[in-house]
């Protein structure tokens, strides 16, 4: 016997939703810290700031958030960013050299405005990323190949740039980036809040982000209708490398010094991650930046349930990677297809092969 048809068909429609198996992924994790530890969820209010272990686990994924942005519409595109994470180190690297001016200022002061510092430090990182898109889209270099080159020497010129030495600020303003606070919460998370709008807006509301999935989907196709696919391309590599000099500039305001060795190691790998597990496929097309900010938040909760229940370090990755593949084999088209066959019969099975496909 059949249950309601509209009920039926609005739940087909939640777990067939690509976002449906991260939001869930990620309750499980937040339900297994408070079963472990009943106080995980509390949150209070200390001189006028918010504190609770969602707070910290919303904060600490920001810059990851932010890298996870511009990876989603570079892997739109067929395409992937190796090199966002030394762009980040590099983005730290440039601010706070230009700040110091060359150790020629008090360590309280900076040498040039600060907006300029912000502009310069992004407008490196932006020209980092618009020069992989140019090796990717006109000279028809391999992505993963493309980025490595700045994989590589990214970090080597964040190593020029400090002398291979950790630079330390005490600017205040520069501090207020990745330690600040307002209305009640981490600035860093209005800072990522903004960039989500924005990149949403500009993907959702303009012809932009129907250009993207075009080009990820069939360049040549996308080419043949008029879409300038080799613009499009070195357009998604420069927002990349412009949100790792966002994230870059988070980061090492928040510990107020430049490491070009250790700052966003293997953050590229934690980008991407998080875009698979937001259900943006890497063969390109249709993408989900709701989904990118989730799975940025599972890694993050995962991270910290691993660190606070004393997993051992040398066991830490490995539980990462379990979790993690058991999520990404829950939403793979094989997993949906047996799920719906057992919920519903052939039509949700059919549903199911459509929504594989996309």
């Amino acid at each position: 016997m059949r249950g309601n048809p509209g009920t039926a068909g609005v739940f087909d429609k939640i777990v067939s939703s690509k976002l449906f198996s991260s939001l869930a992924a990620l309750f499980v994790i937040l339900l297994f810290n408070v079963f472990l530890n009943p106080g995980f969820l509390s949150i209070t209010i200390v001189n006028g700031h918010l504190f609770g272990q969602l707070i910290d686990i919303l904060n600490r994924a920001v810059p990851v958030m932010i890298l996870s942005i511009g990876m989603t519409l570079v892997i739109a595109t067929g395409g992937t960013d190796l090199s966002c994470g030394a762009l980040l180190a590099l983005a730290g690297a440039t601010a706070i050299s230009l700040i110091r001016g060359g150790s020629a200022v008090l360590n309280s002061d900076t040498a040039m405005p600060f907006v300029l510092v912000i502009a310069i430090t992004l407008a490196v990182t932006t020209l980092c990323g618009l020069w992989n898109g140019f090796l990717v889209a006109k000279l028809g270099i391999q992505p993963i190949v493309a980025t490595l080159i700045f994989m590589t020497a990214g970090r080597g010129i964040a190593q020029l740039i400090t002398g291979a030495r950790n630079l330390t600020t005490g600017y205040a303003p520069f501090s207020v980036i990745g330690q600040g606070w307002f209305l009640l919460f981490p600035v860093p998370i209005f800072i990522a809040a903004g960039v989500c709008l924005v990149a949403w807006y500009f993907t959702r509301r303009t012809a932009f982000g129907l250009f993207v999935e075009a080009v990820g989907i069939n360049a040549s196709a996308a080419r043949y209708s008029g879409i300038n696919s080799s613009l499009i391309i070195m357009a998604v590599y420069a927002i990349s490398g412009f949100c790792a000099g966002v994230a870059g500039l988070i980061y090492s305001s928040g510990i107020m010094c430049a490491d070009a060795n250790n700052a966003g190691l293997n953050y590229e790998l934690d980008a991407i991650l998080a875009t698979v597990l937001g259900g943006t496929s890497m063969m390109g097309g249709r993408f989900y930046l709701a989904g990118s900010v989730i799975g940025s938040l599972i890694i993050m909760a995962l991270t910290k349930s691993i660190y606070a229940f004393d997993v051992a370090p040398e066991s830490a990755l490995v539980v990462k990677a379990l979790v993690v593949v058991i999520v990404v084999l829950i939403q793979s088209p094989f997993f949906k297809k047996r799920k719906f066959r057992k919920a519903g019969g052939p039509e949700l099975e059919l549903a199911s092969d459509r929504e594989g496909g996309r």
